[in-house]
């Protein structure tokens, strides 16, 4: 049986992952969302707020996952964290499978993976992009974002794989540190390329 070309979409906070991605999606390319499905499982009536509440009492309520709630629980506690992922991880898993045998016959999808390097998941790809833009860039943008500080940026980035080795490990690499349109540019040769009979 055929399948699509996976594209492994990656990039660390604040480097322009998600634009990427919403790029690849306006140009007709299948797109799944890690992020995306995790808030659809957490959400309100989200599979997996059973299995949440009873790891972590008091967790979850009416809306979904109290996120800032669930987050104080398990940030800086590596067990925690590890209970977590073996909760979240295997339903994502199963939702990716899901969304490639539903994408079969398209030429080209892709997975939108922010720990793709992290936390595994790189065999399940035949390719990887990487979105990636200077550093004082990145920061600008993680520092806009509500809620931010540097302190939790810092801390965010030291459990992130470093941009410059994610930059040498990729197949592709996105600059989406200069004008949208020419990124945007950048996509659809991509696209084209890989697309291609």
């Amino acid at each position: 049986m055929t399948r699509p070309l996976v594209l492994g979409l990656t990039g660390s906070i604040g480097m322009g992952k998600s634009t990427v991605a919403a790029m690849f999606e306006r140009l007709g390319v299948p797109v799944f969302d890690a992020d995306r499905e995790v808030r659809r499982l957490q959400g309100p009536r989200g599979r997996l707020l059973p299995a949440i509440e009873a790891a972590f009492p008091g967790t979850t309520n009416s809306g979904g996952v109290d996120r800032v709630e669930l987050g104080s629980r398990v940030f800086g506690d590596s067990a925690a964290l590890a209970r977590l992922e073996a909760i979240v991880h295997p339903a994502v898993r199963e939702a990716r499978e899901a969304f490639l045998r539903a994408n079969r016959e398209a030429p080209l999808i892709v997975f939108d993976i922010p720990l793709l390097f992290e936390k595994g998941g790189i065999d399940e790809v035949d390719r990887v992009v990487v979105a990636s833009a200077p550093g004082d860039i990145q920061r600008s943008r993680v520092l806009a974002r509500e809620g931010m500080s540097e302190q939790r940026f810092g801390e965010i980035l030291a459990l992130q794989m470093p941009d410059a080795e994610k930059r040498a490990r990729a197949d592709y690499v996105i600059d989406t540190g200069r004008p949208e349109a020419e990124t945007e540019a950048e996509v659809r040769l991509l696209v084209e390329k890989l697309s291609a009979p």
